[in-house]
């Protein structure tokens, strides 16, 4: 085990480091984790899975924010295929002041109706347009952008996409999904809907006790070294992106440097009976996700869901797992004399 820890080590200690540099600089931003702690590995709706942040390559004038939930789809998932949740409040969240905090925050309300409850059918025929009279199961959602001084509607039924079901239903699902997106007031764009999951990672070697298939051979149980694997190919997530202008954004004395995360919060009671779920009380976040890899490989089992549950501004109560990382990457790498002996300097780096 120790032998491949310093890999895993170190390209976590470069994704830190990357997430810094995003916070000090005006590069792109870029975070992934799914199902990282106990309580939402049981709540794939709310759980927030990558998010990203980046001029806009098509409009450099303005933002691009991205926050993808629902891990690992499977596209074959009828016929109650995956969706986001009508009872989340999905949030992208902006700090353009540097004290963590949120001070634009971009809220998503998503409505589930079924035009025919008759059928158990996500629906009855091709599905050509967004109004598709043969499309049973639709998303509509509603966008607000809340600061300081309240909350404003940006938007109200806004059309999701179907899911991309396959090539007799949805046989031109591209023209689906540029449908769905919605020109907004004030040169904001927004869309919500399924999409391929971009984050590539060998899920099946990384969490078999940390093996790195390229590595095999230097693993404490060693396998005949192999590429890597895809372990997300091939599944889906659902995203939100809203492209914001980057005057929208700036802070109050101009500044043009921000800080983004997204969340996912329910209400805090949650009632169950025959005609459904309803939710009482304040909304209680449960999900978020900004820098890579944080609550996945850094804090520990017992404190994710705490983690889950806070704001970037109370980041201090988990400083000491944070910097103990340099010390987990030091005590691994003195346990394995092949990598003593290839990465010596760089394992003893991170003795101080």
């Amino acid at each position: 085990m120790r032998k491949l820890a310093y890999a895993l080590m170190a390209a976590l200690l470069t994704a830190v480091a990357a997430a810094i540099a995003v916070q000090s600089g005006p590069e792109d931003g870029r975070a992934s984790s799914h199902r990282e702690a106990p309580l939402i590995s049981e709540d794939p709706v709310a759980d927030n899975t990558d998010t990203y942040a980046f001029v806009s390559p098509d409009r450099p004038d303005t933002v691009t924010l991205v926050a993808n939930y629902v891990p690992l789809e499977e596209p074959a998932g009828g016929p109650n295929f995956n969706k986001f949740g009508d009872d989340v409040l999905y949030a992208i969240n902006v700090d353009n002041t540097g004290d963590g905090k949120e001070d634009i925050s971009y809220r998503f309300k998503f409505k589930t109706k079924n035009t025919n409850p008759n059928t158990f059918l996500y629906n009855t025929g091709p599905i050509n347009t967004l109004t598709d009279p043969d499309w049973n199961v639709r998303q509509s959602y509603t966008v607000a952008r809340v600061t300081k001084d309240g909350a404003k509607v940006l938007g109200r039924k806004l059309p999701t996409p179907p899911v991309n079901i396959g090539p007799r239903s949805t046989p031109n699902y591209g023209a689906l999904a540029a449908a769905a997106v919605n020109n907004l007031s004030g040169g904001i764009k927004v869309f919500a809907g399924q999409r391929d999951d971009a984050f590539y990672v060998d899920l099946g070697s990384v969490f078999d006790l940390a093996g790195l298939r390229p590595f095999n051979t230097l693993h404490d149980l060693p396998l005949p070294a192999a590429k890597g694997v895809d372990g997300v190919g091939g599944f889906n997530t659902h995203t939100i992106a809203i492209q914001v202008p980057i005057s929208q954004l700036k802070g109050p004395k101009g500044q043009s440097t921000i800080g983004v995360y997204a969340s996912a919060s329910r209400q805090r009671v949650t009632v169950t009976s025959g005609a459904g779920k309803k939710g009482f009380g304040p909304w209680v976040q449960v999900s978020r996700l900004a820098e890579p890899l944080i609550n996945e490989a850094v804090i520990p089992i017992g404190m994710k869901d705490r983690w889950n549950a806070s704001d970037p501004s109370k980041d201090q109560n988990f400083l000491r797992f944070y910097l103990r990382v340099g010390y987990v990457l030091y005590f691994q790498c003195i346990g394995s004399t092949k990598l003593i002996e290839s990465y010596g300097p760089h394992c003893f780096s991170f003795r101080s």
